[in-house]
């Protein structure tokens, strides 16, 4: 095999290798749905609704919720259809190994799981921290005065609170998946129910005019006051932060291997979370704004500041208890996606294989589970994190983004190219429509347009591939170009106009060409809905936001990537392990399964 071929390689999963597992399925979809909303709804319910309601959107931020819900929504589509095609532990990992190949793959898992080591740190520290903050920063001032800490890029002090609750968290995580999801049913239902009240007794205390107040009555610098005090920009800028706060509902997908009937339930479950996350988020931004003027709230604890103002101190000690629970349940969350992610890797072969070992009694992966315990329990102790939250983003934003993409794959995909024809009449119009079609010597520049096949042959599969490629450059393009360009319209240079004009024309020309191009036509548990819109305009909105990062953040991507990057060319590259790959992933379940091999 060489070189350029090992990078392609995918995975190819048969029916027996996808129902199989060493791990415990006993997660049902109440156990999902609850796992989705303890990993996303966490300390973003407490402190982003009145950071970007004060300095941001005013009242609107219940739009700004609406619009980061939707383009929420158009990833979670596409992890449902996934989670429906190949119910493993993995998630966006194991979903581009089978489709875009096994370097794109690493890079996607290697960026994953960077992302759950600092945000269970980041997690972790805020959950010290704010338990500091109950007892009167006493911890804190313990810490400075017999451990302090002067380096840069430090913490002033080591948090071994920190450690310790990421400790008791991981050993819960090694017993067992079900003592793990019953911690987080707990949390997640005690969290649940101080949102409910918060928000009932907010009914009793609201007043309408604080969402029409005029323009004297706002202070200087806080907008002009009514429903939108900072204006359709300023909307759209807090959807944008208001993204972060759904992050997290792609833990659900890693659950592939323990849940009962996968299949089925982890798309429910996605849907499900990520639906009752808005309505919280909803229902305590519209209280919150309606209780207190936009420009009173307190950014670091909104809550409890408009319930001492309204004269109920003693619903303080409620959203305490709920701040808390939250915390955890976003503890729990961020690492429980970790472990499943190095076993999927380290079973496959591109990370060591010590870390996909799974323990015969406890059916978890012990050595995974405790090493990214441990690291994670490490920099939340010793390392100041402010700076390193952003690489949180990155990670996910580019995993969401290939989950699209592969979405589109999957769809316009075609199993003409694989040993035997028998499958064929029911997917692409039978073997005589793909010895006709399917040659590269009947395309023609009509064929971008006019297939001429009932369904997808290797040449539409193909051009559909080219045009993604492309399509995901324009995107690029036309983002680069609205991020450097000013908001104001007289900054913007002749040639700002013509290279935007230019990437909009070639998106507009690749999405004729994809919509043309048929579809495959498989029968699944669950399919994105307006395929390819949904996932196009996921696309987007990740690539946007992920530009939008800062320069710093990218260079220490970089820096993470080229030591990932060591190990796969020095180690993963290496091994033949068991590539597994199925026509399943293209055709109906009902369908006799294709004998096990790798794609080359």
């Amino acid at each position: 095999m060489s070189f350029l071929q090992r990078l392609a390689r995918r995975k190819v999963l048969s029916v027996e290798e996808k129902e199989s597992t060493d791990l415990d399925r006993c997660l049902s979809v109440f156990d999902l749905v609850f796992l989705g909303i303890g990993s996303t709804m966490g300390a973003g319910l407490y402190v982003i609704i009145g950071e970007v309601s004060r300095d941001t959107a005013g009242p609107a931020v219940i739009i700004s919720f609406l619009v980061a819900a939707i383009t929420s929504a158009f990833a979670a589509l596409c992890y449902a259809e996934f989670a429906a095609r190949i119910p493993r532990a993995g998630s966006a990992y194991v979903y581009s190994y089978v489709t875009v190949g096994e370097l794109m793959a690493f890079i996607i898992g290697w960026n994953l799981i960077l992302e759950y080591v600092i945000g269970t740190a980041s997690v972790a520290r805020a959950t010290s921290s704010y338990f500091d903050n109950l007892i009167g920063n006493q911890m804190s001032t313990f810490f400075k005065t017999h451990f302090p800490m002067d380096a840069a890029q430090l913490s002033e002090y080591p948090d071994f609170f920190a450690l310790a609750i990421t400790l008791v968290l991981t050993g819960l995580l090694i017993a067992g998946v079900k003592e793990s999801a019953r911690f987080n049913n707990f949390f997640t239902f005690v969290n649940l129910l101080v949102v409910i009240y918060v928000i009932l007794c907010g009914l009793f205390k609201i007043d309408t005019h604080n969402w029409n107040l005029s323009q004297d009555e706002v202070p200087k610098g806080y907008g002009k006051g009514g429903f939108m005090p900072y204006g359709f920009s300023g909307t759209m800028a807090g959807a944008a932060t208001c993204f972060y706060a759904f992050i997290g509902f792609d833990a659900v997908a890693t659950t592939g291997e323990e849940t009962k009937n996968p299949q089925k339930s982890t798309p429910i479950a996605i849907i499900v979370s990520l639906f009752i996350i808005f309505l919280c988020y909803c229902g305590v931004s519209a209280v919150v704004t309606l209780m207190c003027p936009y420009y009173l709230l307190d950014p670091r604890a909104a809550l409890p500041a408009i319930f001492d103002r309204a004269g109920w101190g003693v619903a303080r000690y409620a959203v305490s208890v709920g701040a808390l629970s939250s915390l955890l349940t976003s503890l729990m969350g961020a690492m429980f996606p970790l472990p499943r992610i190095l076993y999927a890797m380290g079973s496959d072969g591109v990370i060591f294989r010590f870390l996909g070992a799974i323990h015969p009694r406890l059916h978890t992966p012990v050595l995974g589970t405790a090493l990214s315990g441990v690291l994670a329990g490490v920099m939340a102790t010793v390392f100041s994190l402010t700076e390193l939250v952003e690489m949180m983003s990155i990670g996910t934003l580019l995993a969401y983004t290939l989950v699209s993409v592969s979405v589109l794959v999957l769809r316009y995909e075609t199993v003409a190219n694989l040993p035997g024809c028998e499958d064929l009449p029911s997917l692409n119009g039978g073997c005589e429509t793909v010895q006709k079609y399917g040659s590269f010597s009947t395309f023609t520049l009509k064929s971008l347009v006019v297939p001429g096949t009932p369904g997808p042959t290797t040449l539409t599969s193909f051009i559909t591939k080219l045009t993604m490629g492309l399509l995901l450059l324009f995107i690029t393009g036309a983002c680069l170009v609205i991020v450097n360009a000013s908001h104001e319209l007289e900054d913007w240079t002749q040639w700002t106009t013509v290279l935007a004009c230019l990437n909009g024309l070639g998106i507009i020309l690749c999405i004729i060409i994809i919509i043309r191009q048929p579809q495959n036509t498989a029968k699944l548990p669950f399919k994105v809905p307006l395929v390819p819109w949904i996932p196009i305009l996921s696309a987007v909105v990740n690539i946007y936001l992920m530009l939008k990062l800062s320069t710093i953040t990218w260079a220490r991507f970089g820096i993470w990537m080229l030591a990932g990057f060591l190990m796969y060319f020095g180690y993963g590259i290496r091994q033949d392990g068991t590539k597994e790959e199925s026509s399943l992933l293209l055709e109906s379940s009902t369908k006799e399964e294709k004998e096990r091999k790798i794609v080359q």
